[in-house]
């Protein structure tokens, strides 16, 4: 034996079921985004936690963090977001060294529009399967998993 821990058959079937989840799932959710709100599914990500976040406004590495984003395919959403006007980039006030990415009231307004429909879609392809149990099965189901994978809860 090579040492391998090798998967149960049970095991294996699962795996197989969730990649095909976290594969089909994001391209659904980026389908309807592109449709409906000419949005990637990043972007709307973006502009949804900087409408969470106070005064709609985050350092661009925290926003980076949050978003399981690598730094630079952040700062080119943002570029795209800036140039659609949904989007500003500041010096931060406390520290220069510090960027930060402003939500517009142009992209409040855009996020506002794009939402319901786009809840619509999470709520009929996801929630609508599952029962309350399962749901909060998933949730710790994920929190287990981002602990392990170091990304903390979101």
């Amino acid at each position: 034996m090579d040492g391998a821990r090798w998967l149960s058959d049970e095991e294996q079937r699962a795996w197989r079921k969730f990649m095909a989840v976290t594969t089909l799932l994001p391209s659904a959710l980026e389908c309807q985004l592109q449709r409906d709100a000419d949005l990637s599914l990043f972007a709307y990500w973006v502009l949804a936690m900087l409408s969470e976040a106070p005064e709609r406004s985050m350092p661009m590495s925290e926003l980076a963090a949050r978003s399981t984003s690598s730094p630079s395919r952040l700062s080119h959403v943002v570029a795209k977001l800036e140039d659609r006007g949904w989007v500003r980039r500041l010096q931060s006030p406390v520290d220069a060294r510090v960027n930060m990415a402003v939500l517009t009231d142009t992209g409040a307004a855009k996020l506002a529009d794009s939402a319901p429909p786009h809840v619509d879609t999470v709520r009929s392809l996801v929630y609508d399967a599952l029962t309350e149990t399962q749901v909060r099965q998933l949730e710790q189901i994920c929190d287990s998993l981002l602990d392990r994978l170091g990304s903390g809860n979101t």
